[in-house]
């Protein structure tokens, strides 16, 4: 099926030039990781999950990816009475792409946050299930939450059969707690940082370190 995008064309019969016709434009990839992490939801949340993003620019960007077929949009039964936003079929199709720009820009974060930098307490959940691994798989599973602050729910990380799984909300009974910025947080659970001097660095550790050691990135639980 043929789309008449309001957005700009490439003009050019290459695969990568009419992907980019589509998803290209600033702001419009990030739309789509919104989507991933969150599911079905309001545009309220969709545009708090976008920092920076003027109101009629995020709805000009729906309404193209809308036209695309890769978002679509329903109304909410009362008592809710709102619009949901949900990718379709072929904007999930989206999520390699977005695992591998995150993995290509992993490196760009090394330095920590630039001032200003806007974050959201559930972006943690993706570097967790894409490069921690269960170092000890048959032992009980494990729930660790990560809270970067006290106005964003937290991440839980649970084990899972020796994959890592996480989701934003609260666990009952954590084995682990780790409370910080957001790059003291990654620092601990990439290795690059010991429990330790993180916890002299501010970062705050509740619970049981053997739970939070066994959860290990990918390279070092193989």
């Amino acid at each position: 099926m043929l789309y008449t995008l309001s957005m700009r064309s490439y003009g050019q019969y290459c695969a990568i030039a009419k992907a980019l016709d589509v998803v290209g434009d600033r702001w419009t990839m990030l739309i789509v990781r919104e989507l991933l992490a969150r599911g079905e939801c309001r545009y309220t949340d969709l545009r708090d999950g976008l920092p920076g993003i003027a109101t009629n620019l995020l709805a000009d960007r729906l309404r193209a990816l809308e036209q695309a077929g890769v978002v679509s949009r329903r109304q909410a039964p009362p008592p809710v009475a709102a619009t949901l936003m949900s990718l379709t079929e072929r904007g999930r199709a989206l999520e390699p792409v977005i695992d591998a720009l995150g993995t290509w820009g992993i490196p760009l974060m090394v330095e920590g946050p630039a001032p200003g930098d806007e974050f959201r307490g559930r972006w943690l959940a993706w570097p967790a299930e894409m490069f921690l691994a269960d170092h000890s798989p048959e032992e009980p599973a494990v729930a660790i939450e990560l809270r970067t602050s006290a106005e964003e729910q937290p991440v839980v990380i649970e084990t899972e059969a020796g994959t890592v799984r996480a989701r934003q909300g609260e666990c009952e009974q954590p084995d682990a707690i780790l409370t910080g910025t957001a790059y003291a947080i990654l620092g601990v659970l990439s290795g690059h940082v010991t429990l330790a001097d993180a916890r002299e660095g501010g970062l705050g550790f509740d619970g049981d370190p053997q739970a939070l050691a066994r959860v290990q990135p990918l390279a070092l639980a193989a």
